[in-house]
């Protein structure tokens, strides 16, 4: 299946179609694409992100499905990329990972029926939406710090353009040990609903990408841990995770929290109020 990385080849960005993990540089020979520091396959106009799409994330919440996805945008300067560092704020304690697959859009979008999606598809990727919920008092409808902090948005490492999401795992590892494992068969709605649905009202354009939930199990993760998400048929995004050399400062703006509601979120399942 065609795969396309950006990666940065004797000092310039090149966009390389890989096969087999190789791909064939400017001067013909071939390398092996994991020994060159990753790019995110793509440059998104925007990001939008599902809140929650997995029938097992849903349960797990404890919450009624609704009648329809609800979304919120990720900030376009959080994406990262494949190997690259996930930063946790040094006064942060609430870093969740979420394995999910990324839509990207192919071409303008605009007011299309689920039936008719697929020929807007560029192609899939991997992503880790992952989630600051220490800010989840105060941006919980937003989720603008919560989601879009720095670093927080990898995807990677390729653009898949031949691949169909049915019946494929997805997994989430840390550390190596695998810490959520679903199919999207379990999606409640699927990639191309969601694209049909958002561009009802939102233009889409080529290489915009829609992030598309997460399953189960999402919890917190600490700085030297190494989180893979791997997708059949995609790939495995790896990223680490490291404390940031500085804090969210004091004195203004909303400060992180240890609440509740907090708690219930990044913990989810594993929350037990006293």
């Amino acid at each position: 299946m065609p795969e396309f990385r950006r990666l940065i080849v004797d000092g310039s960005i090149q966009t390389v179609e890989v096969e087999e993990g190789r791909f064939t540089a400017a001067d013909g020979r071939r390398a092996s694409a994991e020994d060159y520091p990753h790019l995110p396959p793509v440059v998104p106009r925007m990001i939008v992100c599902v809140h929650l799409s997995f029938r097992s994330r849903l349960d797990e919440l404890k919450r009624n499905q609704p009648p329809a996805p609800t979304y919120f945008l990720k900030v376009v300067s959080s994406l990262n990329s494949h190997k690259a560092n996930v930063v946790r704020p040094a006064n942060c304690q609430f870093l969740n990972y979420e394995g999910e697959i990324a839509l990207v859009v192919g071409r303008t979008c605009r007011n299309i029926t689920p039936d008719k999606a697929a020929d807007y598809v560029w192609g899939y990727t991997v992503a880790n939406d992952m989630g600051l919920h220490d800010f989840r008092d105060t941006d919980e409808n937003s989720m603008v710090r919560v989601k879009g902090s720095d670093t927080l948005g990898p995807i990677g490492p390729g653009l898949n353009t031949d691949w169909d999401f049915r019946g494929k795992m997805l997994r989430t590892y840390v550390d190596g040990k695998v810490v959520q494992e679903a199919s999207t068969d379990d999606f409640i709605w699927d990639p191309h609903y969601m694209l049909a649905d958002l561009s009802r009202s939102i233009t889409l354009e080529r290489g915009d990408v829609i992030m598309t939930g997460t399953p189960a199990n999402s919890r917190p993760v600490n700085p030297g841990s190494t989180v893979v998400v791997e997708v059949e048929g995609l790939g495995r995004l790896e990223n680490h995770v490291v404390s940031g050399d500085w804090a969210i400062p004091a004195g203004y703006g909303a400060q992180p929290s240890d609440s509740d509601g907090v708690q219930s979120i990044a913990l989810g399942s594993d929350f037990r109020k006293a």
